[in-house]
């Protein structure tokens, strides 16, 4: 969520100069403690309660699953919108394109138009250390350098990378990932990058012998609208009408995840998103607006490189307000922010496959 608590920023520039080790490897430590689940149990019986709510009455198609868009959002408010994507991925080698939020960019000077990538050899996760893939010193080495840069500092501060990670562990405990930040550029700019990107990907999947979909995945984070006062955003006003035409326009943005996911689309979703000119934060504020765009192109140039196209499913949209707090009692997970019709954010899952 872009309105996070961020008071303890001084005191995690100190602690990141020091180099946490095991054994000489560095792990990249946990950022937020209180929205997400770092207990191997509870997250056990997170899923269990999941499993036997009912929270999701459909059953999704996994074959041919490629790619995903997942929340970031707190399990307690967003856990039946994470769930239906989760427990479809079978793959062990997980691309996750984060975002760069607001707070993060400040303390890193703001950096646009290119790829942030970390250099931990390890990511803390609820059923121990998560190995970071051997495709993420590939990109370091085949990609452009003016298209990315490496920043530990970024990936430390930043949530929406390691918010999916307990699901994906819970899982599958021998994953690994390459976590890969998206900055603020223009369309053209990620095209470019995402074209060269796709190369790389696939050279790696040939040289491993991984079939992309069964065994190397592309996972998008996001949330949608940030609505209300703190966000400085409500074009609708703060009633109960003012969330239902908020939240219908999410689902019509939403909706255009279903079907041909063609280079064409894509960009018709960035106009929807944000305008290549903007200065500063504006209606809709989907905070992983990057990050899809950047996603999507990299999935549709690395379908076409297999000689196939991607389809896109739209799972589940919802929101803080309408969906109040989960009641999963045998619970520490907290929440890091409010809801109400003053305060609200939208968050999605969406699946595309390759055909």
């Amino acid at each position: 969520m872009i309105n996070r608590n961020h008071f303890l920023f001084k005191v995690l520039f100190v602690l990141l100069m020091i180099s946490f080790s095991v054994q000489g490897q560095s792990v990249r430590e946990i950022r937020d403690s209180v929205g997400f689940c770092w207990n191997g149990s509870e997250m056990d019986s997170f899923i269990y309660w999941l499993d036997n709510n009912k929270i999701v009455n459909e059953d999704f198609e996994s074959e041919n699953l490629f790619a995903a868009i997942s929340p970031h959002d707190d399990y307690l408010y967003a856990g039946r919108i994470y769930y239906p994507v989760y427990k479809m991925i079978k793959a062990k080698e997980i691309i996750i394109f984060g975002v760069t939020h607001g707070a993060v960019r400040k303390a890193i000077n703001d950096p646009q138009n290119i790829l942030i990538m970390d250099g931990f050899d390890y990511w803390k996760g609820p059923y121990g250390n998560i190995k970071v893939s051997d495709l993420r010193n590939e990109i370091k080495s085949k990609l452009d350098t003016d298209f990315y840069e490496v920043n530990n500092l970024a990936h430390s501060l930043e949530h929406s990378i390691e918010a999916l990670i307990p699901f994906l562990q819970h899982y599958n405990r021998e994953i690994k990932i390459t976590p890969v930040m998206v900055t603020r550029m223009p369309f053209d700019r990620m095209d470019s990058i995402a074209v060269k990107l796709s190369e790389v990907i696939l050279n790696y999947a040939n040289e491993k012998n991984l079939k992309p979909g069964k065994d190397l995945f592309l996972l998008i984070s996001n949330d949608a609208n940030h609505y209300g006062e703190d966000f400085n955003n409500y074009p609708y006003g703060l009633d109960e009408v003012a969330h239902e035409r908020a939240t219908n326009e999410d689902r019509r943005i939403a909706s255009l995840f279903n079907g041909d996911i063609s280079t064409g689309k894509i960009a018709d979703l960035t106009k929807e998103l944000w305008t290549e000119t903007e200065a500063k934060e504006i209606y809709p504020l989907w905070c992983g607006r990057y990050p899809i765009i950047m996603g999507l192109l990299t999935a549709k140039h690395l379908s076409e490189k297999l000689g196939k196209s991607i389809s896109g499913k739209l799972f589940c949209y919802s929101d803080t307000f309408s969906e109040k707090v989960l009641s999963f009692n045998k619970s520490e997970m907290g929440l890091t922010a409010p809801f109400s019709l003053k305060h609200w954010v939208g968050f999605l899952s969406a699946g595309f496959y390759l055909k």
